[in-house]
């Protein structure tokens, strides 16, 4: 069971907790910047981070030396509703965060089979280590686009592997997808999931137990030992 290596961070609230989680990246990124001249922060989609996101580009940074990507995509255009591109360009890349520099994964291949690479090698851009990778996780117990039952979960969970980005068909999920692979997420200064709501806190706790990663993938995260993870939590 994680240990030292996992550190939990209770709310009262989402909105409590978007203040506080925004304020430690801000700082994450401050430092970067001022040591290396460059930060780099990887995000997740879906719901959950967007009292998060509506926060952090408030913050007073320099976010032109600010480089943003996406954990994970929907294999769909940047304009599509489904995009986490959009989601990221319409309520973070706004305000103070409009001059970070974002590269996204999805690309004109016609399947993120064919873009995976592609989408890869477009990050190469980006500062690594990430100085702060932002996860979630849905009741299923996946974690960027790291589903139970997907046929390439094995590749995408081998920690041995080359850091890079897989093609994700989930059974489970609408919309074939690009994922960083495990590899690749904890390729970082800072790996923080932010999970919010009882179910997903009980998820939690049953990742936090031995087990499967097939069965809950975020447990790869969980129960890794290359970096320390911050758990932001709020019912």
């Amino acid at each position: 069971m994680p240990s030292r290596w996992v550190h939990e961070h209770r709310f009262p609230d989402s909105t409590a907790l978007a203040h506080a989680l925004s304020g430690e990246i801000k700082v994450d990124l401050e430092e970067a910047v001022g040591v290396r001249r460059m930060a780099s922060l990887v995000v997740s989609g879906g719901r959950t981070p967007l009292k998060l996101f509506q926060q952090l580009q408030t913050e007073s940074l320099d976010w032109r030396r600010t480089w943003i990507t996406l954990a994970d995509e929907r294999w769909v255009e940047p304009t599509a509703d489904a995009s986490n591109e959009r989601m990221v360009r319409e309520q973070l890349l706004v305000g103070h965060a409009a001059e970070a520099r974002f590269v996204g994964l999805k690309n004109p291949a016609p399947t993120p089979e064919a873009g995976a690479d592609w989408a890869w090698r477009a990050l190469s851009r980006v500062p690594r280590p990430f100085d702060v990778v932002l996860l979630g996780m849905g009741e299923d117990g996946h974690t960027a686009s790291l589903f139970p039952g997907s046929l390439s979960l094995a590749r995408a969970l081998d920690a041995t592997a080359t850091p890079g980005c897989v093609a994700v068909n989930a059974l489970t999920a609408p919309h074939a997808r690009v994922s960083l692979n495990l590899s690749a997420l904890l390729d970082a200064r800072r790996v923080i999931l932010h999970i919010e709501g009882e179910s997903k806190w009980q998820v939690y706790q049953r990742a936090r137990m031995p087990g499967s990663a097939a069965e809950l993938p975020v447990r790869a995260v969980l129960h890794q030992k290359e970096v320390p993870i911050d758990v932001y939590w709020s019912p």
